[in-house]
Order: structure tokens, then C-alpha cells, then sequence
């Protein structure tokens, strides 16, 4: 007798228990949370995942030279920018140029023109923030119409920028807007946030 009990310990069967319906409902909630988690962080990577440097002081006081921004990719993909946004885009698409950092003033289909240090935009004087009167029109001493997803911008330092009155930049079409500055991180005696 004690030898059939030996035996019936030496079995080399097992019993294969039966998953519970709960344990299957669990895991594919585990795996559809995981789904949704990595799309999430995919979405905001492509969204604010870029980050680029401020060249210079063309933007100052709104942003210093060497400080970093955040760049928001899709904000444009439907609605395109607005007056007052600040964009970051590449001069006539050069891939090889830096990111530029402006603010938009003029939009597709407007006349600007700058007379006596001020913006008008189709006739009108443009109401702004407190800037310093505008010492070179360049591009904008004429009227200058944009044509359509073409943008004007300038920098804060209106006086200290190379923007949509130099030649060499000119109106910035849609197509070579990377996004929409964002975020800035802070640097020394410059505040951290979103920018305005």
C-alpha cells in the first residue's frame, strides 16, 4: 500500500488549471491601456518633441539669444498661424539653415508696408505691443502684398532682426513653418513658460 502511494507521488502529470474569464478580460485591458499610453506618448512627442535654440537677439525681450523653445508641430496642421503668433521656420525651406524664430504680422492676402517706424497692414496702423519704432522698411517700404499661405513676420527687436523686410528671408509660406514657439525654458534671469 505504501508502495501505491509512492507511485501516485511520482506522477509526472499535471493538472492544467483553467483560466478564470475575469484573468482574459484583465489582460487585454492591460494591453489596450498599454495601447493607449504609447499613442499618447507618441502624439505628444511629435507634437512637442522638437526643441530648437534662439540665434541671437532679434527676439528680445520675448525670448533671449542661446534660449531653448519648445516647437508645437501640429497646431498648424489645420488652421494656419495668426497675427502675434511666434513661429519657428526655415528660410525659404533650406533644411541647412537654422530655425528662425519671428513673430507673425502680416497674413495671406494682406498688404504691409512700414512708414515712419510703424506697420500698417492693407492701409491701416497695426495696434502692437509697445516696440521700438522701426528704423529700416526694407522689403515693406512699398506695399508689399503677400501672396496665399505666404506670412510677414518680424522680430521683437524690430531693430536688431533679420526677417521678412531682408531679401534674403522675405514673406515665409506655410510650407516652411515647423511649428508654432511653444514653451520656453528658462535661462538665467529669463522666466520659464509659455510664450505670448
Amino acid at each position: 500500500m505504501a508502495a501505491k502511494r509512492r507511485r501516485r507521488g511520482l506522477s509526472f502529470y499535471e493538472r492544467k488549471e483553467k483560466m478564470k474569464p475575469g484573468t482574459w478580460k484583465e489582460i487585454f485591458s492591460y494591453i489596450f491601456l498599454l495601447f493607449v499610453v504609447s499613442f499618447l506618448a507618441f502624439v505628444l512627442v511629435l507634437a512637442f518633441g522638437i526643441r530648437t535654440s534662439v540665434i541671437g537677439v532679434s527676439m528680445e525681450p520675448t525670448l533671449c539669444n542661446s534660449q531653448e523653445v519648445f516647437i508645437n508641430k501640429i497646431s498648424y496642421l489645420i488652421l494656419g498661424p495668426g497675427r502675434g503668433d511666434v513661429i519657428v521656420f526655415q528660410p525659404n525651406g533650406n533644411e541647412n539653415a537654422h530655425y528662425y524664430v519671428k513673430r507673425v504680422i502680416g497674413l495671406p492676402g494682406e498688404t504691409v508696408q512700414i512708414r515712419a517706424g510703424q506697420v500698417y497692414i492693407d492701409g491701416e496702423k497695426l495696434e502692437e505691443y509697445t516696440f521700438d519704432k522701426i528704423e529700416t522698411a526694407g522689403l515693406a517700404e512699398t506695399p508689399y502684398l503677400l501672396g496665399d499661405d505666404e506670412y510677414f513676420v518680424l522680430g521683437d527687436n524690430r531693430n536688431n532682426s533679420e526677417d521678412s523686410r531682408s531679401g534674403n528671408i522675405g514673406a515665409v509660406h506655410r510650407d516652411h513653418i515647423v511649428g508654432r514657439a511653444w514653451f520656453c525654458l528658462a535661462e538665467e534671469n529669463v522666466g520659464m513658460g509659455f510664450i505670448k
